[in-house]
């Protein structure tokens, strides 16, 4: 486990052309405005950040803990020689904002119609092009009283059984602390310690074998191959808890509310 490493934009814009290669004007002033707000409200803790591959499609599967999360998940990938692509809430795609994240490469998702396929499909468009696409499958924050992971939507399973894209979890703990969204109140305290963990990738190749082959993406398939990802993502979220995880999911709402945003 390492903390972070400070350091001015300069030294971060220099580093981001070494590692990441030319990026857009979009990211750039992406990093110069995430950078410095996810340093001031997270003190950054990564267990085995060289789990991320450095180059390749990478499907980097995060349980869901506050709307908070992007902020610090960001700083997660970039930090580790990447650039993430988010699936996020298509309600954030608007106006100015909306035009930046697109050209960054972020996708909008519109769940409950039927472009909500139509955002899988650029997902994995962007995962064949050899990006890294940030899911948090519970498609929004955690309806759990205790944090731990609910059910989650089976797009994931989808993405991952489709593609060639490495399948990794990551369990993340901390950014609730400044934004709990159960009691809808913000605590603004810098450098709240927050912590990440990343697992060894999910080994599906047995199944995407069985896909290709001509095996249907039945509901059920889809289910199940969402929970054997989500479990992961739960059992690393219990070593970095030091609490022992419940064996199942938390229900999830029956209604959208807000904060139903990746």
């Amino acid at each position: 486990m390492t903390e972070e490493q400070s350091s001015g934009t300069a030294a971060i814009a220099r580093r981001a052309l070494h590692v990441r290669g030319q990026l857009p004007w979009s990211l750039k002033l992406a990093v110069v405005v995430i950078y410095p707000t996810a340093s001031l409200l997270f003190r950054l803790r990564y267990r085995d950040g060289d789990r991320l591959p450095r180059t390749g499609p990478v499907l980097l599967v995060a349980n869901h803990v506050s709307v908070l999360d992007p902020l610090a998940c960001a700083r997660l990938v970039y930090d580790n020689g990447r650039v993430p692509h988010f699936l996020a809430k298509e309600a954030v795609f608007r106006g100015l904002a909306g035009k930046i994240l697109r050209h960054a490469g972020q996708i909008p998702v519109a769940r409950g119609s039927a472009d909500a396929r139509g955002s899988l499909d650029a997902a994995a468009a962007d995962l064949e092009a050899g990006n890294v696409v940030v899911i948090y499958p519970e498609g929004s924050v955690t309806r759990d009283p205790d944090w731990w992971p609910m059910q989650a939507r089976t797009g994931v399973a989808r993405l991952a059984l489709t593609t060639d894209a490495v399948v990794l979890p990551v369990a993340q703990w901390g950014p609730q602390r400044v934004h709990d969204y159960h009691t809808k109140k913000l605590h603004l305290r810098f450098r709240t310690p927050t912590e990440y963990a990343l697992g060894e990738p999910v080994d599906l190749s047995a199944v995407r074998a069985e896909v290709r082959a001509g095996r249907a993406l039945t509901p059920d398939l889809l289910r199940e191959t969402t929970d054997v990802i989500m479990s992961r993502v739960r059992d690393l979220l219990s070593e970095v808890r030091g609490e022992p995880a419940p064996a199942g999911f938390a229900s999830r709402p029956r209604r959208t509310l807000p904060g139903d945003a990746a």
